[in-house]
């Protein structure tokens, strides 16, 4: 494939920083209303809101300097709504603006947490009916919607486990952890007090149920298990696994990340989970990183209904209210009742669609992935043979020779206007391309990324210091990552005044 020319870096010169825009005594707001015969602002504003301090510095610019300034911004970066975004593991999907517009009905976005029961109906029937819409995916009984992201329902799921154990007079000191988990995984473990034990993936990158059962033992508490796994296979013996796992007393933590590759087909509830944390982020559809709000709903088996955060909701004859009266809970694991905006967009997506809709969304996942899978695996080499779902990770061995690493590949993909997928994750494959299109990608955006990919190859054979320099139609050019890691600039400093 031809280098690319399509995508430009506008203009020779850099483009001024915002304080470096503007003039004495510029404004884009109109402050003072004196001057057209209104209240002086010091009358206008309560003191609390007016700025003592001294302001030298800060840029003196017009309305229109703004916002062609932050349109120019977002108009150089990647995003989902202007590109491909195929993150491995993150599941960078699309997310549909008719849940966007449903959050932000002031009935919803402008409800108060505090306000009476009485006022809060409608937002409580909502998450009512969301809790038994995941109940009904994940097959468990049991639910709280208060987790804030992920990692948060993976702490409160072995939260859950540990009251459990203690319960029973045996607190139990280790967790059984896949080589290949998320790193979230044992970080959550060992915040709820236990050691980790990792166990390793065989040669088709599942479980062996015979070293599982090896590593059983009376001290283990939980298995935490992904399936399918980060390698996006599926762990076929995860039913015998989960009995082994009950056999020797300890409980099974089904981590739900990639549950965008199960919805409507199968539920791990039937796989013998006894928790299972959801990230509507990956799965249903709602906002995804950037520091802002997430949800990680979590539903569990009956055996750990009891111990589920508090408050829950109950419903009697006056209607939904909220309940502390469950002696046996773990307590509040967030304040209020979880990111409500977030749980509101994971309803409408799943409303929308119903229980066929996302059977189709998860068949259309896996093909998806299976597609750039098969039109790739000439190209770069699979880490794993076996059957993968709804990701498949591929890796750099075949190009060593050239000097070019996955990094290089992953850089080369923005000049031809891709975003990169996830690379050196998971850790067990050197080298990893882990790439997961999900089930918004038509075919046609799929033929231009395997595009993109077999002629970065071909480069790299061809001239593989123009790659190894890569980017060169972006902005901005290659940054020193590690420099940027270890010594970041976060503030814009002045120049020294001339002399």
């Amino acid at each position: 494939m031809e280098r690319p020319t399509a995508i430009l870096r506008p203009g020779l010169l850099p483009e001024p920083l915002i304080f470096e825009r503007g003039a004495p005594g510029r404004s884009g707001a109109l402050v003072d209303a004196a001057a057209a015969g209104g209240p002086e602002s010091s009358e206008v504003l309560p003191p609390a809101l007016r700025r003592e301090d001294d302001l030298a510095g800060l840029p003196e610019v017009s309305e229109l300097d703004v916002v062609r300034h932050f349109t120019r911004l977002s108009q150089w970066n990647f995003c989902a709504a202007t590109t491909l975004y195929p993150l491995g593991s993150c599941t960078m999907k699309y997310n549909p603006v008719m849940n966007e517009a449903v959050a932000h009905l002031s009935g919803f976005a402008d409800l108060h947490p505090l306000l009476p029961t009485s006022w809060t109906q409608g937002a409580m029937e909502l998450m009512a009916r969301l809790a038994d819409f995941l109940r009904e995916v994940s097959g468990l009984p049991g639910m709280t919607l208060q987790p804030a992201a992920g990692a948060h329902g993976e702490l409160t799921g072995m939260k859950m486990i540990r009251a459990y154990h203690v319960d029973r007079g045996d607190a139990r000191r280790r967790v059984l952890i896949p080589a290949s988990a998320h790193g979230t995984n044992p970080a959550s473990a060992a915040l709820c007090g236990y050691g980790v034990t990792e166990v390793p993936a065989n040669r088709e990158g599942m479980l062996d149920i015979e070293t599982v059962r090896r590593l059983l033992a009376s001290d283990v508490a939980a298995l935490m298990v992904t399936n399918p796994n980060t390698l996006g296979v599926f762990e076929r013996d995860i039913a015998a696994i989960g009995a082994a796992v009950h056999d020797a007393g300890a409980l099974l933590y089904c981590d739900g990340a990639n549950m965008n590759a199960l919805m409507g087909v199968a539920k791990p509830g039937d796989m013998g989970a006894d928790v299972l944390q959801f990230n509507l982020h990956k799965t249903f559809s709602t906002p995804h990183g950037g520091g802002g709000p997430g949800a990680g709903p979590v539903a569990v088996s009956a055996r750990l209904e009891e111990y589920l955060p508090i408050p829950r909701l109950v419903r009697d004859a006056s209607g939904w209210r909220w309940s502390d009266d469950f002696p046996g809970a773990i307590g509040r694991v967030r304040s209020f009742h979880g990111n409500f905006g977030m749980l509101v967009r994971a309803y409408c997506y799943m409303r929308a669609l119903g229980g066929d809709g996302l059977t189709d969304a998860t068949a259309m996942a896996v093909l998806n992935a299976n597609y750039v899978r098969a039109r790739l695996q000439g190209t770069y080499p699979l880490a794993y043979p076996t059957p993968s779902l709804h990701e498949c990770v591929f890796s750099d061995r075949d190009l060593e020779p050239t000097g070019v690493h996955t990094l290089d590949v992953a850089k080369r993909l923005l000049d031809y206007g891709f975003f990169a997928p996830t690379i050196y994750f998971p850790l067990v494959v050197p080298g990893a391309l882990m790439i997961e299109p999900t089930e918004t990608e038509s075919k046609e955006t799929l033929d231009e990324f395997v595009a993109a990919l077999e002629g970065i190859a071909a480069e790299a054979r061809r001239d593989p210091e123009m790659v190894k320099s890569a980017p060169h139609a972006t902005f901005v050019g290659r940054l020193d990552e590690t420099r940027a890691a270890r010594r970041p600039v976060l503030r814009w400093t002045p120049p020294e005044p001339e002399r």
